[in-house]
């Protein structure tokens, strides 16, 4: 386990400069992001992830080197499964497209943040009780079974309780003011509705982390390598999100992938006690798992629907339906 003085302030000072530089010299303008902008924004944040994959197979050896990619590739499946929810919320809300981005920024700090504070004590919790380990392992098989047999229908986002409060309080302007998250009007202060976005995407991330963080605290006992793999995976989401939201339906067996990805890892985690099964061949189940789903859903295409809809449409028809003018959609 690492256990250098350094590491910790080293590598979080390193996040924060990494996080700096994007959004302040590369992304100081609010501009509509490019699909080409955006893929080699991913490109960037996938070698950094790789670069420091090395350096762990290098100087902590090969089991620690396969937990952190084995981490990184749950972490970076199952936000591909939250990028649709995000593209929901955006539609929902009509938030413009150049605005996008830098909500997706602050939400990343804030899942980093929340990572933070949930994974160095649930590391500690888990070696100290081994039954902590098995209740998050059934926590997983019902994650990943309830992921399989649902029909992928998303509760309304403006319906959130939280969300209901603050517009109750009659300080949520009617627009959108740039990408002003708070404004002030006659000296008084009001929240915008991107501020209400960024709080809806802040709670999407806190129902996620309740799967993803369990599911590689299932690979790895050691909470630097958990947390490293969780940074990377979602620093980049950001720009994936710019890449994959318009094509996410295609990939209509990932949702099977990910569910055995999340029953796989929740058995491992059970039987952990008795057996330690070997982490390059849990990267490798991880890995045919998810490359399997997508390749699937590739060469296994369905027949375009006429009933299909985009994100934007799902979202209009609910905000319809919630009004009560579903006979007029």
């Amino acid at each position: 386990m690492f256990d250098h003085e350094w590491l910790w302030p080293g590598f979080l000072a390193f996040v924060a400069l990494i996080l700096f530089f994007d959004l302040f010299v590369l992304h100081r303008k609010d501009h509509v992001i490019s699909t080409r902008e955006a893929l080699l924004t991913v490109g960037g944040y996938v070698s950094l992830a790789m670069l420091f994959a090395a350096s762990i197979f290098y100087f902590e050896g090969p089991q620690r080197g396969s937990e952190f990619l084995t981490g990184y590739l749950v972490e970076q499946a199952l936000s591909l499964d939250n990028i649709f929810v995000i593209a929901l919320i955006f539609a929902y809300f009509k938030v413009p497209q150049e605005a996008q981005y830098r909500v997706l920024f602050y939400g990343i700090v804030g899942a980093i943040v929340m990572r933070l504070s949930l994974i160095v004590p649930g590391v500690k919790l888990v070696d100290q009780f081994f039954w902590v380990g098995m209740i998050l392992g059934v926590v997983l098989l019902i994650s990943g079974y309830k992921m399989m047999t649902s029909d992928g229908d998303m509760a309304d986002p403006g319906n959130s309780r939280v969300v209901k409060w603050l517009r109750s309080t009659g300080r949520v302007t009617e627009d959108y003011e740039g990408s002003k998250f708070l404004t002030r009007r006659n000296g008084v202060l009001f929240m915008t509705p991107l501020f209400l976005v960024l709080v809806t995407v802040e709670i999407t991330d806190l129902v996620f982390a309740i799967d993803s963080i369990p599911a590689v605290l299932a690979i790895s006992n050691d909470p630097f390598i958990v947390f490293s793999s969780n940074v990377f995976a979602i620093m980049g989401l950001r720009a994936l999100f710019f890449v994959l939201s318009g094509m996410m339906r295609e990939f209509r067996f990932l949702k099977h992938g990910l569910s055995l990805v999340l029953i796989f890892v929740g058995a491992k985690m059970i039987v952990a006690h008795w057996y330690k099964l070997p982490s390059e061949l849990a990267l490798g189940v991880v890995g045919v798992l998810i490359l399997g789903s997508v390749l699937l859903s590739i060469f296994m295409k369905e027949e375009p629907d006429s009933e299909e809809h985009t994100p934007e449409q799902v979202a209009d028809m609910e905000r319809r339906a919630h009004a009560g003018e579903t006979d007029r959609a």
